[in-house]
């Protein structure tokens, strides 16, 4: 019996950007599709912080100190997990309003394309892979 490797298949939508030739890069569809995706990852993160200020004022009284250091572990955790996404979330506005002013899509380094297939995979990447490359190499090189 063969089995096919698992993998995650692209949207109709994803698979005729991919397609589209060079010369529609950062066409009006492409940055509506892109605006699009950005704003849903966006009001998904906010729905999550919403959740978890929900959760956290839900006040849980536990009197064995076991239970509620546990209890105080999770709500740091999912602190430090809603801290992330926050600064997410800055890096997607930043994204949209690189969609408003026009410069969406193209290397803050370089100037050059970032590429479709980049943006699909990280729609608030501000740099071609080259130059996400090097600008990686050289923090390694400062051992930061």
């Amino acid at each position: 019996m063969m089995i096919a490797p698992v993998s995650d298949p692209l949207s109709a939508a994803e698979a005729t950007l991919l397609a589209a030739p060079e010369s529609e890069y950062m066409s009006a569809e492409q940055l509506a599709f892109f605006h699009q995706r950005l704003c849903a990852e966006r009001d998904a993160l906010l729905q999550s912080a919403h959740e978890t200020t929900q959760h956290l004022h839900e006040f849980e009284r536990t009197p064995d100190p076991s239970d509620r250091a546990s209890l105080e572990e999770d709500h740091s955790l999912e602190l430090r997990v809603r801290d992330r996404e926050r600064k997410h979330l800055h890096t997607i506005d930043e994204a949209l309003k690189r969609i408003a002013d026009g410069s969406y899509g193209w290397c803050e380094f370089s100037g050059e394309p970032i590429g479709i297939a980049r943006l699909l995979a990280r729609p608030t990447a501000t740099l071609s892979l080259e130059a996400q490359e090097l600008h990686e190499q050289r923090r390694r090189m400062r051992g930061r």
